[in-house]
């Protein structure tokens, strides 16, 4: 490419970009994708975006821009068939020559030159294909600009089955399911879930009402990403002991004494009690953090905590990567008990807590001030909760299996 990029560009204020977008549309034509491209040049790429898409009106920003058609250079590769090239198909096919000859001739793969033909080719009255390159070129350039209204925005029938189950609180997986079971020989009304929430939360498609969104579980406006654990920075950086180093008798829970631990959180996360439970046994402790959960105050609490029960029933603590553990080694040096760390994004690894967790929000319901309630209060609810049997221990209560425990170690 013989255009040089400015190494110091300025404000451009309203001066067109004429050379940036003309190298723009030579990088695409040579494989670059648009980031690549802007890049390269030195534009935003919703600028490029811009200029091979146009742009609608919305709020906040009433003007339209059109797309930038431009003229495709003969010379050098591109992503897209030029008409040249289907000026050479259709000789080619008038002269009975295979797929694979002509996609030869014109460097590209046979897979790009049948789907041309079978896309843009037409058919005469007597039912005889024929394919003519200027119509190809035509239909081609009209199914290139983006963006596309969607499959549910397309189809009238699809649009409105999806919207009533919606409003029936459905899932989209469950939409998409009943569909193929109800349309089994029509592929016009199979889709995805995916697809169903790319509808709804779509600004640019419109396929489906907005506020049906509302409808979802979520309830959600805007669609969240899903976290990916692997990318995630621990909060405690060092002195951590992961889970996979834990003893082997942890898990079987064979020896009395490893406990799991977490905090339930109240109204605008300003509130906590922290929770712990023996993985033998599933006894209750709840710790009372009236003053807030920074770490200084979740390590004392639990030094308190634990501080109650025999020594041979403090052997090690299972949290998750909270930063309110971020004294950790403090708590251990105070209590002899190690402690270690579950993976992020893995609540399974304490499957104890976590569901004796979903029991306490029975009490404890979410959004409440659980600074209001006193040690007296969770006292209340410990012995209402270890008094209750457990299908998981043969119907014994947590209390009277940890006085078995209590009396075989004695």
């Amino acid at each position: 490419m013989d255009y040089q990029i400015r190494e110091d560009r300025g404000p451009q204020g309203r001066r067109k970009l004429t050379a940036e977008r003309a190298a723009y549309f030579q990088l695409m034509q040579q494989g670059f994708n648009n980031s690549e491209a802007c890049r390269i040049v030195g534009v935003n790429r919703r600028t490029g975006i811009t200029w091979r898409n146009g742009r609608n009106a919305y709020k906040g920003w009433p003007r339209t821009a059109p797309p930038v058609h431009r003229e495709l250079s003969s010379a050098g590769p591109s992503r897209y068939l030029r008409e040249s090239e289907r000026l050479h198909i259709a000789d080619r096919l008038r002269e009975n020559a295979t797929i694979r000859q002509i996609a030869a001739e014109l460097g590209r793969s046979p897979s790009t030159v049948s789907r041309e033909i079978r896309r843009n080719g037409s058919h005469w009255t007597g039912g005889r294909f024929a394919y003519r390159p200027h119509a190809a070129q035509a239909r081609a350039d009209a199914r290139r600009p983006r963006p596309k209204a969607g499959k549910i925005g397309r189809n009238p029938e699809l649009r409105e089955f999806v919207q009533a189950r919606l409003e029936r609180r459905w899932s989209p997986e469950q939409i998409s399911h009943i569909l193929r079971q109800l349309f089994p020989g029509r592929p016009d009304m199979h889709v995805t879930h995916e697809t169903i929430y790319q509808a709804l939360y779509s600004r640019k498609r419109g396929d489906l009402r907005r506020d049906l969104s509302r409808s979802l579980r979520t309830g959600r406006a805007m669609r969240r990403p899903h976290r990916q654990s692997a990318k995630r920075q621990p909060r405690m950086a060092k002195n951590m002991v992961m889970i996979s180093e834990r003893p082997a008798e942890v898990d079987d829970r064979a020896v009395p004494g490893h406990w799991e631990g977490d905090l339930i959180i109240g109204k605008a996360h300003k509130s906590a009690i922290g929770t712990l439970v023996e993985r033998s046994s599933r006894l209750l402790v709840l710790v009372h953090l009236p003053d807030g959960r920074q770490p200084a105050q979740v390590r004392d609490a639990l030094i308190e905590a634990v501080s109650t029960l025999p020594h041979q029933f403090r052997r090690s603590l299972t949290w998750d990567q909270g930063s309110e553990m971020h004294l950790h080694h403090q708590f251990s040096a105070a209590t002899e008990m190690d402690v270690y760390f579950c993976e992020p994004g893995s609540p399974w690894q304490r499957g104890s807590n976590e569901n004796t967790n979903g029991l306490l929000r029975q009490y404890f319901p979410k959004g409440t001030d659980l600074s209001r309630y006193t040690r007296e209060d969770l006292d209340t609810v410990v012995a209402e909760l270890n008094s209750r049997p457990r299908k998981t221990l043969g119907w014994e209560t947590p209390a009277e299996r940890f006085a078995k425990l209590l009396a075989t170690a004695s």
